[in-house]
């Protein structure tokens, strides 16, 4: 068998809470990502799923249990790591194709080396003609593709994803969820995608791990047989989908539910 690239062994992350306590956010996570893989994770608002992406990429440090990479624990930002945050961060006073040059630069590139590897990318996410456009004057879809290119560019193994597209209107982002996984096809990395939406994770993974409510752990993980390459909107319609999202709701719901009733209770 593949050895994974991405182990959470009971990991389990806590922050200083108000009032002097301690707040828990993940507990006891079990879960493993095989190279290549595209893993998308649901949960309830507020659960954790953010701080398991900080897990993996060294942002944040395990409190207990433990997070490997590529079979050696996290202490530090591994090699090879990608991020796409909700919120996209081109520099405002970078063109187009300064903006996706600028990885390859920090990492030793010279800068027609780091311009010709960017040029690359913007054409593959179909920016062409707009490599000296400014942030500024792009549209929110077009500033999502030169994230996409930006966390492309360096060629990561792995690609962690903290719901992306969730800014966008409902066109562009089932645009988007295409041009990712066209992208995405015939690179090799793994993904961990970060979504409230399980259409979106279920049109796009190849497994579904659901989360529970805070603190949150794994309570469900289920396998996508959906063919490769897909639409999203095509395979929306299909009856594999509807019985899979059908499944998976079944236990998501319970812990939506379970969380807004733990919400209620602090009101109260």
């Amino acid at each position: 068998m593949t050895n994974p690239v991405i182990e959470f062994r009971g990991a389990t992350k806590r922050f200083p809470g108000t009032g002097g306590g301690i707040h828990t956010a993940v507990r006891n996570l079990h879960f493993t990502v095989a190279p290549g893989e595209f893993v998308a994770v649901v949960g309830p608002t507020g659960c954790g799923k953010s701080t398991t992406l900080s897990l993996v990429s060294g942002l944040e440090r395990t409190s207990a249990g433990r997070t490997l990479v590529r079979g050696k624990d996290v202490d530090g930002i591994p090699e090879g790591i990608g991020y796409m945050f909700q919120q996209d961060a081109v520099l405002p006073w970078r063109t187009v194709l300064d903006n996706v040059a600028f990885g390859p630069r920090l990492r030793g590139s010279s800068k027609s080396q780091a311009r010709e590897r960017a040029s690359q990318w913007v054409h593959t996410v179909g920016l062409a003609g707009f490599e000296k456009y400014y942030p500024h004057q792009l549209s929110g879809g077009m500033r999502k593709r030169v994230a996409l290119a930006q966390t492309l560019v360096n060629d990561p193994e792995i690609i962690l994803m903290d719901e992306p597209f969730s800014a966008l209107d409902v066109q562009t982002r089932q645009l988007m969820q295409d041009e990712l996984l066209r992208v995405w096809s015939g690179t090799g990395a793994a993904v961990v995608f970060v979504t409230h939406d399980l259409e979106e994770a279920i049109a796009l993974a190849d497994r579904v791990v659901v989360m529970t409510a805070s603190p949150a752990t794994v309570c469900g993980d289920y396998r996508v047989e959906l063919a490769r390459p897909r639409n999203v909107e095509e395979v929306r319609l299909t009856d594999e989908f509807r019985t899979l999202y059908t499944e998976i709701w079944g236990t998501l719901r319970d812990q939506v539910e379970a969380a807004r009733a733990k919400g209620a209770g602090r009101v109260a």
